[in-house]
């Protein structure tokens, strides 16, 4: 398994990078970006939830004490990020708030050296800059001119500030998923309750329009919904925290930063967004990080 670790944080990237595919349909059909957020987690814990029932309700069971560490990833993290990087797109460009979104990996490493005492290798640091840059390439923030809005010319310090909150709960959930990890809780289990918490602190954020638009789904939306939640976040957070047992935090975020590449090239190759030479040299940069890491 640990030598499968790094390809199952892969997995996870890619899949996340195609949220846009579903995002972009839900929002057609009249749903906001927070309430986006406690869709993906309902259906998230309901289909885990499920699955543990079936397969071993055991894994259901958590002690009170350590209920901190999935507030944690599921307030501060899955919530506290997303809300985060929704206002930061309205504040900033949204290739800005992409890399803000971005620092997330820095900031594991910092948190892992210090919590952990992970190593701060030569290595480590060399990918962590590439994949930095690489990120800035992709988002088109250097060089993107009229189609990133004008990045710079959009830059506010509270702008900056809130984009900066989101890469930091982004970076959360390697940290709070790691105390888990290490009270001897499996992927599932974690990954089960924090979407479950998410959901209840999702749930307020939407002003109460969640469940209106919800319960007015149509059968085929909520086949869609469903398959969101499985491909979005059930199989990657799975993946991606059973990964994180055999990798450390700071090289698992890195891998993961193949999220932005997988994105790009679904926004190529099923919306015909057009590909730019930074954008591809970008791209490789991050390839190079994750192989580094690896």
């Amino acid at each position: 398994m640990k030598k499968l670790a790094p390809f199952l944080i892969l997995i996870a990237g890619l899949l996340w990078g195609s949220m846009g595919l579903f995002v972009r349909r839900l929002n057609g059909a009249g749903f906001g970006s927070m309430e986006i957020v406690a869709l993906r987690a309902l259906v998230t814990a309901v289909v885990l939830f499920l699955f543990l029932i079936i397969y071993d309700r055991k894994l259901l069971k958590i002690r009170i004490r350590d209920i901190w560490c999935f507030l944690g990833t599921g307030i501060c993290s899955i919530v506290f990020f997303n809300y985060c990087y929704f206002k930061a797109m309205t504040m900033i460009s949204l290739s800005a708030a992409a890399v803000l979104l971005y620092t997330a990996p820095a900031m594991v490493m910092v948190m892992s050296w210090f919590l952990f005492h992970e190593k701060l290798t030569k290595r480590k640091l060399f990918a962590l800059l590439f994949t930095f840059l690489g990120c800035i390439l992709v988002t088109g923030f250097i060089g993107g001119g009229s189609q990133n809005g004008g990045a710079a010319a959009q830059l506010s310090p509270m702008g900056i500030l809130t984009g900066l909150g989101a890469g930091f709960g982004y970076a959360l959930y390697s940290i709070f998923s790691r105390f888990a990890i290490k009270r001897g809780y499996a992927s599932i289990t974690i990954s089960f309750y924090t979407f479950l918490i998410a959901f209840l602190g999702a749930l307020p954020l939407t002003g109460g329009s969640f469940l209106q638009k919800a319960g007015g789904m149509s059968g085929s939306m909520i086949g869609f919904a469903v398959i969101f939640g499985v491909v979005s976040t059930v199989i990657p957070y799975l993946t991606y925290t059973l990964g994180l047992a055999f990798v450390e935090n700071s090289k698992a975020s890195i891998i993961a930063s193949v999220e932005p590449v997988a994105a790009t090239l679904l926004g190529v190759l099923v919306f015909h967004e057009p590909m730019s030479a930074g954008g591809t040299l970008g791209m490789l940069m991050i390839l190079a990080s994750i192989a580094l890491c690896s």
